[in-house]
């Protein structure tokens, strides 16, 4: 069904800036990039999927059902993203709130042309139907020029909060009313910065991105006038064989160019109670979606509240696995695991209805997933967070930021958190 050619190349840092360039002639494109960050559970350095044969779209109720017979029928690698809102057709819940980016709930396509970089190898993988374009493609993304990104006067990019301070206040403050009378014990509370009649240039601003944050779950996603920039730090699930992978993260501390600082920052997240308990229960949160899927016994802990370092931040991230039986339906198991718990809450579908009433806009792709499945039925999906939003049909930019309250939670504190987080996001559009 597909033919693969791989080619050694000289320079990767500038193959694949030009693979994504060459890229935006299509209308379908999933770039996934490691941007080098090692881990036991990497499969490649880069990914690079475009052009659709075939594509499954839908906003309807049985969303995961009808994926389940598209990706059935197709058997080979599909590559797309899966919205927040599909919430509503795990539990009986709805999403009411304001959509400015109007992207469908669930989109896959089926791509013609798929090039993987591992090392300094670059592997064409191509349908057996345009198998014969491999050399050639391979020729112009070497020969293409790179566009530069120079210093150009700022566009006035205005940014709008959806809620402003007081009214965040307010909102957190009810949600903390819902935690001590135990209706549960943790959400993950969001709000959106906005830009209206805005046109960007998705590529500069992906570029400038990555760039700031260089995210083991970065991507760039393309479909038709439907753009996702991310920076993401976050894996919400791989199957590798048998094997599920899940890695949760909760905690956040700021990092500083001061060396000893920057350290004394790292331990404190490290020691930080309130930090390890939000963590420990998205963990728990974690395993028991987990174990909806498992053979009985086999989901673990295999890292608890570890500290990794990325440009803009440290992060508290664990690692949850687990073992599935062979004729467990993969698609099956991404319906019972999510939406991810570190962007839901506990109780779940409490803090879902709950996060539904106090929110202000629609999720959407954000807190959803992007990622991919192979023919032989493993995938692996991020969490989009840290990520810019953009339909440029209707001019309308976004990104959404959020941190998890608990009973310790002070919202003065969580409101700074959020700013921590929105800062790459607000830089690069500032500076586009």
């Amino acid at each position: 069904m597909r033919k693969t050619v791989a080619y050694a190349i000289s320079n990767i840092s500038q193959f694949k800036k030009a693979a994504l360039q060459w890229a935006q002639q299509f209308d379908e494109v999933t770039w996934l990039d490691s941007n080098k960050h090692i881990s036991n559970y990497n499969s490649f350095d880069a990914l690079l999927a475009v052009d659709g044969l075939t594509a499954f779209v839908t906003d309807a109720a049985n969303a995961f059902e009808d994926f389940k017979e598209y990706q059935a029928a197709t058997k080979d690698w599909l590559f797309g993203y899966l919205s927040y809102d599909l919430k509503n057709d795990v539990e009986c819940l709805s999403s009411g709130n304001y959509d400015g980016l109007l992207f469908p709930e669930l989109y896959f396509y089926q791509p013609k042309k798929i090039i993987r970089i591992i090392g300094d190898t670059a592997e064409f993988i191509y349908l057996n139907m345009v198998d014969d374009e491999i050399q050639e493609d391979f020729d112009n993304i070497n020969s293409i020029k790179l566009i530069e990104d120079k210093k150009e006067p700022s566009k006035d990019v205005k940014i709008k909060l959806r809620i402003f301070k007081d009214e965040y206040f307010r909102k957190v403050n009810k949600m903390l009313e819902y935690i001590h009378r135990g209706d549960i014990y943790e959400a993950n509370f969001c709000q959106e910065f906005y830009a209206e009649d805005t046109e960007i240039h998705p590529l500069k601003v992906y570029n400038k991105l990555n760039v700031i944050s260089k995210a083991p779950f970065a991507t760039y996603l393309k479909i038709q006038d439907k753009f996702v920039l991310s920076a993401s730090p976050e894996r919400y699930i791989k199957k590798e064989g048998s094997k599920l992978i899940s890695q949760p993260i909760k905690g956040t501390a700021k990092r500083s160019k001061d060396e000893k600082e920057d350290n004394d920052l790292k331990n404190s997240l490290s020691l930080d109670e309130k930090e390890r308990a939000e963590n420990i229960m998205i963990v728990d949160l974690v395993r028991n979606d987990l174990s909806k899927s498992a053979t009985k016994g086999s989901v673990k802990v295999e890292e608890l509240c570890k500290v990794f370092s990325f440009e803009q931040v440290h992060q508290m991230i664990s690692t949850v696995t687990a073992e599935i039986p062979k004729d467990k339906n993969i698609v099956e198991v991404l319906k019972e695991t999510f939406p991810m718990g570190s962007m839901t809450g506990a109780p779940k579908v409490s803090a879902m209805e709950i996060i539904e009433e106090l929110e202000s806009f629609k999720r959407g792709v954000y807190s959803g997933a992007v990622g991919y499945i192979t023919p032989e039925e493993d995938f692996d999906f991020n969490v989009i967070i840290r990520s810019i939003l953009y339909n440029a049909t209707q001019k309308y930019v976004s990104y959404a930021v959020g941190g998890a309250i608990t009973a310790k939670a002070i919202p003065e504190k969580e409101y700074e958190e959020c700013l921590l987080k929105a800062k790459a996001m607000r830089q690069v559009l500032e500076s586009t």
